[in-house]
């Protein structure tokens, strides 16, 4: 089965509408750059940077665009706040988003307009809006007329004559129906830095939000996007104006029907208890304090351990629980590294489904050759793991599952070094199956834009060479511990029990604090978990 999509419009999961080969535009609607980043504004961006890797890991070429809302009430109300100018606080937070991006590993953005680089469009839409008859001017602005949109509120089920003003809808006790949105306003007083000279009688002024979104995605995508994506809270009133005025633009009588966009995703929003995490509500986590307690991974690893429509459940404990997750991996790594060789870091995976190595996997037997209950080859399974991958992602970029399998992949992949002895015995043809193995397995994890780069290295303080020399002082007893248990010959002399129980309990209590000791054929080691 090919990829499925849901879509918000038509309320159901369809076969994507293109073939692989062909461009996909996608659309995504960004922030209104007033205050720094929080873990909420990359939801959005995590996931459709993902939904991009998947696409073009099928063989799609796609471009992606995401919007800069850089004049707006909240702008503007903040830069009084702070005493500064619209254009020098919107500066200043684009670039702290940018970083939050980058440290996230978002890196399949292709461009990010601005609003205020598309003013004069703006303008000649409205214009065009204005000649067909969906728009009128008042004293304060230019509005879009619901009435005169046949479909107006099909993306969300609601029923123009009952919508009342509010909700970011402005209210003007002029307008024709409380549900006529503002394309171009007029606010006495305003900073002049926000006003724009036009051609309406209103005089200058700015840009409504709404139309923003409509003029950069056309200008940069064309008149119907493949997939137009944004934050479930956005469905109403910002994509649903968006659609009702840009069909309402691209579309002319007598003529077929183009939509604005063929598939609406609306990703779940995160939520801290029973709340969504919100500036409005005052419960939000700012990434660049977040990463201080937490690695970027995790926090990635976070954003996608839920399937996109479903809401997040933030919380230090999640984080937490997610972190511990995410060093099994990282332990299974340092592994790999120690019996072959190989830094999963800088190895090199295909980039796209057809070059995969899944198809160099042999179907050799190996004593590890059972898989849940029933016995396969060791490349047989980690096929079987690298299908389900793909199964799960082509069933709407269904990113909890393909991490529940990939969970399984890292277990099979460990037992098979364990059940194989790699670390005493190497067997070059193992060892050569293990790579193609953890090759397939990068495929997976960059699909993901997970571990891009090695853990930071965590410390215990208190001085490098202090502590391990301390922690050499500790290994050296317990290494002392199980030298003397090994020498009692009787299985059952009380001596011997208590000598590797006095080892066992050293090994629990660093562990206890965050170390992991691990013996080795070539002695004993210990890291920072």
């Amino acid at each position: 089965m090919g990829l499925q999509v849901y879509s918000t419009l038509t309320r159901k999961k369809e076969p994507f509408h293109k073939q692989p080969g062909e461009t996909v535009t996608m659309y995504v609607c960004g922030p209104t750059v007033y205050k720094p980043s929080h873990i909420g504004h990359m939801v959005g961006p995590v996931i459709f940077d993902t939904v991009k890797r998947y696409l073009t890991y099928l063989g799609y070429k796609v471009k992606f665009v995401v919007n800069i809302t850089d004049v707006d009430d909240k702008l503007i109300a903040r830069a009084r706040e702070l005493n500064t100018t619209v254009p020098a606080l919107a500066e200043q937070m684009t670039q702290d988003y940018f970083t939050c991006l980058k440290a996230l590993n978002v890196t399949g953005i292709d461009h990010f307009p601005r609003a205020t680089q598309h003013i004069k469009g703006m303008i000649d839409v409205i214009r065009a809006l204005e000649a067909k008859g969906y728009a009128y001017e008042l004293d304060d602005g230019v509005y879009f007329d619901v009435s005169k949109d046949d479909d107006y509120g099909k993306l969300t089920n609601r029923d123009p004559e009952q919508m009342e003003a509010g909700a970011r809808l402005e209210p003007n006790a002029k307008k024709r129906n409380p549900g006529d949105f503002a394309l171009w306003k007029s606010k006495p007083g305003e900073p002049a830095e926000v006003q724009f000279e036009s051609p309406f009688k209103c005089g200058r002024g700015r840009p409504g939000w709404h139309i923003e979104c409509t003029c950069m995605a056309i200008a940069e995508l064309g008149e119907t996007l493949d997939i137009h994506g944004g934050g479930l809270d956005l469905q109403f009133p910002h994509h649903e104006n968006e659609l009702a005025q840009s069909e309402s633009l691209i579309n002319e009588p007598g003529k077929p029907f183009k939509p604005f966009a063929r598939i609406w995703m609306h990703n779940g929003l995160l939520k801290m208890g029973s709340a969504k995490m919100a500036g409005s509500v005052g419960n939000v986590v700012n990434i660049a304090d977040l990463l201080v307690r937490h690695s970027a991974e995790t926090v990635r690893f976070l954003l996608l351990s839920s399937h996109y429509r479903s809401p997040i459940e933030y919380s230090e404990g999640r984080l937490e629980e997610l972190a511990k997750v995410l060093g099994d991996y990282h332990n299974l790594f340092t592994l790999v590294k120690q019996v072959s060789g190989i830094d999963f870091y800088t190895l090199a995976a295909p980039t796209s489904k057809e070059t995969s190595a899944r198809n160099q996997l042999s179907d050799r037997r190996y004593p590890s050759d059972e898989y849940e209950g029933r016995v396969w080859p060791f490349g047989v399974a980690v096929q079987m793991a690298y299908d389900d991958f793909l199964h799960w992602m082509n069933e709407d970029f269904n990113t909890a599952s393909a991490i529940a399998r990939l969970n399984g992949l890292r277990k099979e992949i460990k037992g098979f070094i364990d059940d194989n002895k790699l670390q005493e015995t190497p067997d070059p043809q193992a060892l050569q199956e293990l790579r193609h193995a953890l090759t397939v397995f990068k495929e997976m994890t960059n699909i993901l834009g997970l571990f891009w780069a090695p853990p930071r290295e965590k410390k215990l303080g208190g001085g490098d060479a202090i502590v391990s020399s301390l922690m050499q002082l500790i290994l050296d007893v317990r290494n002392t511990l199980r030298t003397e248990a090994k020498k009692i010959a009787a299985k059952d002399d009380p001596v011997k029990t208590m000598l590797f129980d006095q080892a066992t309990e050293i090994r629990k209590r660093l562990e206890q604090l965050g170390v992991i000791v691990e013996d080795r054929p070539g002695g004993t080691t210990w890291r920072v978990g």
